[in-house]
């Protein structure tokens, strides 16, 4: 009896899964405290329930290095934090900082998020984080980019209302694509009154090291949408 093949996605939302060979203690701590503080295999995924005792649940989308993850989860450590990464060597680097810090309000993932979104219970956070995904530039490529009708239906679903979603990007036809995908959906109301609103920081960001390469065609762009 032969087995079937693995489904693959239709197509891919990163690049390489792995780069340069990871060394001694991030190896270990990929081998011992992901583990601990990953996501469960299957069944549904409920922050609080991971989480117990916290006062929210964010989740960040591609953390890439985690250093925005990580530093919001020191700023707040009432709030439960969870992470989604497919790159391994960023997965190594925030295990790296959470183990640095001591943090026990983090949970990690080495996934694709589309396939791990719908796994997640209703109405089970109140923020979400997706920062300076990657933009995908050619037209044809277009729907490889994280935003799209069922993303933004599944940020629907799994944010509170009164919950936050924030989509940064510096690559402007990502910024229009974004805001077209928005446009006309009344369960989310951007926050912009000015210029200000979306061309500066929000308060709360954490500039990673990525951010500050200067790789896309625009400034940063902050796009902060609240559930309605």
């Amino acid at each position: 009896m032969t087995s079937e093949p693995a489904q693959t996605p239709a197509f891919r939302l990163f690049g390489r899964a792995q780069g340069k060979p990871l060394s001694a203690r991030q190896q270990g701590l990929v081998d011992h405290l992901l583990p601990r503080i990953g996501l469960p295999d299957d069944g549904e995924i409920d922050p609080a329930e991971l989480m117990p005792g916290r006062d929210r649940q964010t989740l960040e989308i591609g953390f890439g290095g985690g250093e925005h993850l990580v530093a919001q989860a020191a700023a707040a450590p009432q709030t439960g934090f969870i992470g989604v990464e497919p790159f391994l060597n960023g997965v190594a680097k925030a295990l790296t900082a959470i183990d640095a810090e001591g943090l026990a309000n983090v949970r990690l993932a080495r996934a694709d998020a589309r396939e791990i979104l719908p796994r997640f219970a209703a109405t089970c956070l109140d923020q979400v984080f997706l920062l300076f995904p990657d933009p995908w530039h050619k037209k044809r490529h277009a729907k490889r980019r994280f935003v799209q009708s069922s993303t933004r239906d599944e940020f629907a679903r799994l944010l509170k209302p009164g919950g936050r979603l924030r989509i940064a990007t510096d690559v402007k036809s990502y910024a229009d694509h974004c805001m077209v995908e928005f446009a006309g959906d009344n369960r989310f109301v951007w926050q912009a009154r000015s210029a200000d609103d979306w061309s500066c920081p929000p308060a709360d960001h954490v500039t990673t090291r990525y951010e500050t390469k200067n790789l896309g065609d625009c400034a940063p762009v902050f796009m902060d949408f609240v559930r309605a």
